[in-house]
């Protein structure tokens, strides 16, 4: 048929994912062997793929492209990651992606498997314009409470940037004291690909230091289940008390140490109406 075997044709156009040339294509749509069928269906079958993530791409682009076309090239995604964990701090990060840039498998992080995320989160930093990654700790959380802790890392992921950016878009929040324009996105990490960028290095980020933090509190699981509130940090909690990762501030937490709970927090409706946070 051609000068390759149909094992080589599906190396080549299958496996390898190489472009199949037009007069190749013919050939193998005139041959009607099983094994030429089952090549041509995985390599149409790609093209519909790449074709979907492409149109989904777009689609997850259209706040940034409305701004690049205004000439607003420094667009920052903004993101936060483990503001619900009993233990580590919160992470944000800021993303500025070049005009155009398009990342396959971008995506809200929560939706990504880690293996998948570590990829991404290394693609962003070597095609971002500019990224940062800030942290607050657990000792200013249980001082300014973990709302504001959230929106203080955020505000250093922004300030962190190496690029002074000329828009925010931000997950479902707003940096009420930064004089930058900004929007809020509710599910940005869903909409916005610059978001969705934040949300990856954030939550990459936060997960490297909680499995440092593992070997630094050895029998919480850390490295597992990254601080959050599940069985098995529970039952780790009440088997060893606190260590001095977790945060105080939070009922379970307050329920291992023997404190009494805190007073509640403000309503949303209230946090809202501030017009800025808590000082760094």
């Amino acid at each position: 048929m051609t000068r390759y075997s149909l094992d080589q044709l599906r190396q080549r156009y299958v496996i390898e994912g190489r472009p199949l040339e037009a007069s190749l294509e013919e050939i193998l749509r005139a041959d009607t062997r099983p094994g030429a069928r089952a090549i041509l269906a995985s390599i149409e079958k790609r093209r519909f793929e790449n074709r979907s993530e492409g149109q989904r791409l777009r689609k997850m682009l259209r706040f940034e492209t409305l701004l690049w076309d205004q000439g607003q090239d420094a667009v920052a995604g903004v993101d936060e990651a483990g503001m619900s964990p009993l233990a580590g701090p919160v992470a944000a990060a800021a993303v500025i992606l070049k005009p155009g840039t398009r990342i396959t498998g971008i995506d809200d992080s929560k939706k990504l498997d880690a293996t998948s995320r570590e990829a991404l989160a290394k693609e962003i930093r070597e095609k971002a314009a500019s990224w940062s990654v800030a942290f607050v700790e657990v000792e200013e959380i249980d001082t300014i409470n973990i709302y504001w802790a959230g929106i203080l890392a955020m505000r250093r992921a922004v300030e962190g940037l190496g690029v002074v950016p000329q828009h925010l878009l931000i997950d479902a929040k707003r940096l009420k004291d930064m004089a930058i324009p900004q929007q809020a996105i509710i599910k940005g990490d869903t909409k916005s690909a610059s978001i969705a960028a934040a949300s990856i290095l954030a939550k990459v980020s936060r997960d490297a230091v909680m499995r440092t933090l593992d070997t630094r509190h050895p029998g919480y699981g850390f490295a597992d289940h990254k601080g959050y509130p599940v069985r098995a940090h529970y039952n780790a909690l009440a088997r060893l008390g606190a260590c001095p990762a977790h945060r105080r501030s939070f009922g379970p937490v307050r329920n291992a140490l023997g404190l009494p709970p805190l007073p509640p927090w403000p309503l949303a409706s209230e946090r809202a109406g501030a017009t800025s946070g808590p000082e760094a």
